[in-house]
Formats: C-alpha cells, structure tokens, sequence
C-alpha cells in the first residue's frame, strides 16, 4: 500500500522538477524554416503573376535602372548558415518594404499574397536569428554585400529599388530555400 502512494507522488515531484528543467518556451520555441524548403505551388504561381503584372508596367513606364544589388560574385550556398538568414532578413527586408509601396489599385491587389507571404517569412527569419546567432557579425562577403544595400537604399530612386527587387524576387525565393535547407544547401 506504501508502493502506490509513493509512486504518484515520485511521479508529481519528477514531473514538477523535469518542467523547471526544461521550461515550455524553450521546448516549442525552435527555429523552423522547413516551411520553406519546398515552396507551395500557389505562392509561387503569384509571385509570377505580380512579377508578369510588374514587368508589364515597366514597358509602359520610362524608367531607366541599372541597379546591380542582386548581381553577386559569391553564391548563397557559399555563406554561414547564420549569414544566409541575416543575407535573406535584409533582401526580405527589402522586398516587403518595396512591395508595401502606395501603386495603382490592380497591382496593389496582385502583390497582396506574395507581400503577405514575404512578410511571414521575414518575421520567421527573424525569429531564427534571435534564437540561433543573435551577435552574429557577417562575412566579408556578406558585409560587403550589406553595405552596398545601403549605399543602393541611399543613391537609388524608389522606383528602381522597386523594380530591382519585384524583378529578382525568385532570387530572393531560391536564397530563402537555401537558408531553409541550411547545411544541406550546396
């Protein structure tokens, strides 16, 4: 009869000492990007579509560009996996911001998805890198890149960061899968 009782409360005393062991928080907060490793058909189909819309508009529209942000020596795979996030939260950075500009009704409704996607996105990478490598410092590569960024942020008219960013958004997509796949990216 003194084996019974004992046992509950082993297991009370057990169950009370392994939860301050291992808090709640720290058991469901992990940094998951599988999500992203495979993106899903439809968020792609309208990435394409605002792209297509995009580069419609930009036949009708005289702006001259030659923004050169996305064009790199160095591959995404070639980087740390804490410098692919923080290289994707700044493109992601970016796209949102430039995605999230006033523009014609039509667009406005066509980039919804693919803002709201990115921005999702974003907000996971962030998570990741608070978590994972909060003092991270990047590469040289990736410094280098980061600088021109803001020089481009700095020099660049609005409407050229604009088209650079919506023209290389599957740039940005096959970065983002990269960072998601993180060692197994070559």
């Amino acid at each position: 009869m003194l084996c019974l009782s004992f046992t509950p409360l082993l297991a009370l005393v057990l169950g009370a000492s392994l939860g301050t062991a291992f808090p709640q928080d720290a058991l469901k907060k992990s940094c998951s990007l599988s999500k992203y490793q495979f993106l899903v058909p439809h968020e792609l189909k309208a990435v394409q579509k605002m792209k297509k819309q995009f580069e419609d508009i930009m036949l009708l529209s005289d702006r001259k560009c030659n923004t050169r942000l996305f064009h790199r020596k160095w591959n995404t795979a070639e980087l740390s996996v804490p410098d692919r996030v923080m290289l994707v939260e700044a493109e992601l950075d970016l796209a949102t911001a430039m995605l999230g500009l006033p523009t014609a009704p039509k667009f406005a409704e066509t980039r919804q998805r693919p803002l709201a996607f990115l921005t999702q996105a974003r907000e996971d990478l962030r998570g990741c890198m608070a978590m994972e490598a909060p003092s991270h410092q990047p590469s040289g590569k990736l410094r280098h890149w980061l600088q021109k960024l803001q020089t481009a942020k700095k020099t660049e008219t609005v409407g050229c960061l604009e088209a650079t960013t919506i023209l290389h958004l599957f740039q940005v997509l096959n970065d983002l899968r990269c960072t998601a796949l993180r060692e197994q990216c070559t």
